[in-house]
């Protein structure tokens, strides 16, 4: 990859922030990378390692010099910008759902399914997962490889900066009014973030799932090739910055062991078992930030169900959630 010419697309954002620390630690040179954004950003520099990266405005970007680029700068941008790329001949890896569900796009996190990215030569474009999706899905493939997945239920705990820095901000600005007393008035979450739970992320269908909780289980049959498993989700925004958490019950077709179980995820890649309840040995989403794994704790059978285990695992949203899984398909392309 070091030889690569890439672009980021969105650099300015949290996750093209994180893209670019990523590739930098990955040994790709200031040379071979453009860092992109709206008009707003063109003209600005990006500090990256002893370099500055001065931003290109998208609309006058030039794609046909680029090998990979790595899209994160909102669904309307990826729709009108990403096959313009890949028509100048670039690979795309695009951040948002715009192409997620396309059946002509591979969705790939690379531990699980990277065999199927060679359906991107449809279209030259490849999606990463939503960040949630990602991380319970990573729990799932080694249990399902097992035991066959039949049923999940997915309860979500999602940090603010799911929603982006004006998530992250609005958390701030109204923790600080908490504490002073001042008036709370919400912007950019419909109710009251700080010292308080939301069930609502994205807007509600007709099916009164909201598009998140539909991303999740549409997502997750997707990367697992399996269309015959039910799925259920209720998505929660939760005062937290960086760290999404997943609580799942996931009903297997085969009777579970929870040691068999136990011993797969702790050698599963990308995972980290760490599940000690006797010594409140558990993670949360502060274990996970600025972390690459997906941390896996409150592993346990149902009582009454033979097939069925819950457990609850955390990752850094911004990193393997999005930035790190964008640069492991890079890195593995």
């Amino acid at each position: 990859m070091k030889n690569k010419i890439l672009a980021v697309v969105g650099a300015t954002g949290r996750v093209g922030r994180e893209m670019l620390s990523i590739l930098r630690d990955e040994g790709v040179s200031a040379q071979n990378i453009s860092a992109i954004a709206s008009s707003r950003s063109a003209g600005g520099f990006i500090n990256y390692d002893d370099s500055k990266l001065c931003v290109t405005d998208l609309e006058k970007m030039d794609f046909s010099g680029i090998d990979i680029a790595l899209f994160s700068a909102g669904g309307d941008v990826s729709r009108v910008y990403a096959p313009i790329a890949a028509a100048a001949g670039c690979t795309v890896i695009d951040n948002t759902s715009c192409f997620r569900m396309d059946p002509n796009v591979p969705l790939i996190v690379p531990e699980i399914n990277f065999a199927d990215i060679r359906k991107y030569e449809n279209k030259s474009i490849i999606s990463n997962p939503n960040c949630s999706t990602i991380q319970m899905v990573m729990v799932l493939k080694p249990l399902h490889d097992i035991f066959q997945l039949e049923e999940v239920v997915i309860s979500t705990y999602q940090a603010t900066s799911g929603a982006g820095q004006k998530g992250v901000d609005e958390l701030m600005e109204q923790t600080r009014a908490c504490i002073s007393g001042t008036e709370i008035k919400p912007h950019h979450f419909k109710r009251q973030i700080a010292f308080n739970l939301i069930p609502q992320i994205d807007v509600f269908t007709d099916s009164l799932y909201t598009k998140e909780e539909l991303k999740m289980m549409n997502e997750t049959k997707k990367i697992l090739s399996i269309d015959d498993i039910d799925i259920t989700a209720t998505c929660v925004r939760v005062p937290v910055i960086v760290g999404h958490a997943v609580s799942v019950f996931a009903k297997f077709h085969e009777k579970t062991d929870l040691e068999v179980a136990r011993q797969a995820v702790g050698r599963f890649s990308g995972l980290a078992l760490m599940d000690e309840p006797e010594e409140y040995v558990y993670s949360t989403p502060i274990d996970a930030a600025s972390k690459d794994a997906v941390f896996v704790s409150r592993m346990r059978k149902h009582p009454t169900i033979e097939e069925a285990l819950s457990f609850w695992c955390v990752s850094d949203n911004v990193r393997k959630g999005a930035a790190l899984n964008a640069v492991q398909i890079a890195k593995m392309l």
